[in-house]
């Protein structure tokens, strides 16, 4: 894209709206310049709301046969941007840009086996690599998902989780946080589901998104299993603002999360000074 149109938003129009949870919403939109917006799982775009602003969202599918996109917002009380999405219709329209940064290795995780760790939120952007690697089966080993909610009423997308929990192509271990009158699952942390699991540690890649308090912990289980920190990939949240690099807002030590990032290894995240 050239310097002059890195800014420019393309139109979209709202197709479709569903509720995931009390806090979370799914937005599915079209582009209405017709053209494709080829991305790799883990990318994101910037979502410009007309009078609100704007923000950056994973796409949480892979991509659609009708060219449809999708986000999953969370709102947050206060935040312009989300409450103002969370507000939006079908037939509205929203601005986007992008898509920006790497997305998840696919040319490095085919051939081998792929454990997903996925905490709250952080199972949209996992959302659209666990679709991707069902498309393309035979290119992958063993798919193995394990999704931490803090209660079953945050679960996001209900439906489809309980179709990955019965289907053939790949194991899914769901538990939350702690015990609820209307649960009769797993309870504990996601990291507890990694005594259920075995991991051949030199043929599988781990791939981790939730909430940043639960990177560390999740990361000393992949090292418990014998994964090497150049098969470890977390997907990053910081401050991201205008996704291309400028603003640097999103800058560690000269690493931008937006160009950079958001997926890095272990081994990239170690030489990071914060």
């Amino acid at each position: 894209m050239s310097e002059e149109h890195i800014y420019l938003p393309r139109t979209a129009r709202l197709v479709k709206a569903i509720s995931e949870t009390e806090t979370e919403r799914t937005i599915v939109f079209e582009l209405l310049d017709g053209e494709d917006l080829p991305y790799t799982p883990g990318q994101f775009v910037t979502v410009t709301v007309f009078g609100s602003g704007e923000a950056p969202f994973a796409l949480s599918s892979a991509s659609r046969a009708d060219g449809g996109l999708q986000i999953t917002v969370r709102r947050y009380p206060g935040g312009r941007v989300t409450e103002a999405l969370h507000a939006l219709q079908p037939g509205d329209y929203i601005g986007i840009r992008g898509p920006f940064g790497n997305g998840f290795p696919l040319d490095r995780l085919r051939a081998g086996d792929v454990l997903v760790v996925a905490g709250g939120i952080g199972m949209a952007p996992l959302r659209a690599l666990i679709e991707t690697i069902l498309r393309e089966r035979h290119l992958y080993g063993d798919l193995t998902v394990l999704y931490g909610a803090r209660t079953p009423d945050e679960i996001l997308f209900r439906d489809l989780v309980q179709e990955w929990e019965h289907s053939d192509e790949m194991d899914l271990l769901l538990t939350i946080d702690r015990p609820h009158p209307d649960w009769d699952g797993r309870v504990g942390m996601v990291t507890e589901l990694f005594r259920d699991i075995t991991v051949d540690p030199a043929g599988t890649s781990a791939v981790i998104c939730g909430p940043p308090v639960m990177y560390p912990f999740v990361v000393a289980e992949c090292h418990e299993a014998g994964l090497q920190d150049d098969r470890i990939f977390l997907s990053l949240e910081r401050r991201m603002a205008c996704g291309v690099g400028k603003c640097g807002h999103c800058a560690v030590d000269g690493t931008y999360v937006c160009l950079d990032g958001p997926v890095f290894t272990q081994a990239q995240l170690r030489e990071l000074g914060e």
